[in-house]
């Protein structure tokens, strides 16, 4: 079941959503699932999590929210960031990758500097999927993927850093507790039974952020393997089975949703979401009209360019600042012309990617996509051609990361 939540942007490069939209959207989503499947939602045994990545969930001492979550795509912690690079001539072998703008530790600095008020009554600081397991279960949790995202985490240890942590100008207390995806991490209290209708005291797996999730849905879990994440951001990842940092080339290792995993991605601001953007501006009718209109109209590659940065970029350019832009316009331009732009320019966008990888030794065969991107074959044959790679598309990868967070409750 998929329920849609609001973004809010209060300045330009700024992302926020409310948790408490997460608690709601999940409690309607339960609902869709519990009528339309009534005997399977009888049968549930475990709970497993996933969400997006890099968000900032601030809480007091008595678990209430203190302001919106900043999310992953959020650029204005962009000199934060390069101040918390200056602290460590070393930051890539200990956090994975240097810090920047979307990261978690950033914006705690942002948060010290521009809203001391808050930052002051912070007791703890939670991923998403984590504050929904908060609020299922009272306990505080996350798991080596979502705390690599936050950088403050010694992540070929697993284990928070000491160092990053106290540069971030927090301290331990103010972190949750560390456990591996396929554990059953805490159990789901009488008042999130009612609210969801399921039984109390299910297990609730620790999880794992969105790309390592996504990964563990469609099996990408063996040492080389390779897929592509294209939902709103996209990533281009790669499991490995020791902890293998690229800093100097952005690309960054984080821990996988597995026990002894790690992966490398390559991290694109900017998937599907320039194309969603683009629809809303043409008001053209729905989305996939104006992917057919487009394919039934290709002969070639464009002649018009997309720089899809509409939210900055990461790898591998790591600058929030970067703005989107087309080139080429004319008189005869077309919607479906610019549709098409912005196809190839996100295609494009994750051939840097392919590009950079392999520069630090990564070789890829094939790739596996997931994600709402997939829903377009004629994008998904795009992406093969211009990253000269076989592509496979799993049954059910437009929710890679919903199957993976369940295989993890499996396994709990």
């Amino acid at each position: 079941a998929e329920v849609s939540l609001p973004t809010v942007r209060p300045q330009p490069g700024w992302s926020e959503q409310k948790p408490q939209d997460w608690w709601l959207a999940l409690g309607k989503a339960c609902k869709i699932l519990r009528a339309g499947s009534h005997k399977d939602w009888g049968r549930i045994a475990a709970i497993g999590l996933s969400g997006q990545m890099h968000g900032a969930v601030i809480l007091d001492g008595a678990g209430q929210v203190l302001r919106p979550a900043i999310l992953w795509n959020d650029g204005r912690a962009g000199a934060e960031a390069t101040r918390f690079n200056g602290k460590f001539s070393d930051i890539g072998q200990i956090a994975g990758g240097p810090a920047v703008a979307g990261f978690t530790a950033p914006k705690l600095l942002w948060l010290q500097a521009h809203e001391p008020k808050v930052f002051k009554q912070l007791a703890m600081v939670l991923a998403p999927k984590d504050y929904l397991r908060f609020r299922m279960s009272g306990e505080f949790i996350t798991d080596p993927c979502d705390a690599s995202g936050m950088l403050l985490l010694d992540v070929a240890e697993r284990k928070w850093s000491t160092s990053l942590v106290e540069a971030a100008g927090i301290r331990l207390e103010n972190l949750p507790r560390i456990d591996e995806g396929p554990r059953a991490a805490a159990h789901l209290h009488k008042s999130a039974a009612e609210f969801l209708g399921l039984p109390v005291g299910l297990p609730i797996a620790a999880g794992a952020g969105d790309a390592a999730a996504s990964a563990i849905g469609i099996g990408a879990i063996n040492d080389g393997d390779g897929f592509i994440s294209l939902g709103t951001s996209a990533q281009y990842f790669v499991t490995t089975k020791r902890f293998r940092p690229r800093p100097q080339q952005m690309i960054q290792a984080l821990g996988h949703g597995l026990p002894d995993h790690w992966y490398q991605v390559a991290a694109l601001l900017n998937g599907a979401s320039p194309l969603s953007w683009l629809n809303g501006v043409l008001q053209g009718g729905t989305l996939q009209n104006l992917l057919q209109r487009t394919q039934r109209r290709y002969e070639g590659p464009g002649r018009i360019l997309f720089l899809p940065y509409l939210s900055g970029e990461r790898t591998p350019h790591n600058d929030p600042a970067a703005r989107a832009a087309f080139h080429g316009l004319h008189a005869g331009t077309t919607q479906e012309d610019l549709a098409l732009a912005v196809l190839e320019g996100v295609a494009l966008s994750l051939a840097d990617c392919q590009d950079v990888l392999e520069q630090g030794g990564t070789q890829v065969a094939e790739l596996l996509v997931a994600g709402g991107g997939t829903r377009s074959a004629f994008w998904m044959q795009m992406l093969a051609n211009v990253l000269n790679r076989r592509i496979t598309i799993p049954k059910g990868s437009d929710v890679g990361a919903a199957y993976g967070a369940a295989r993890l409750a499996r396994l709990a």
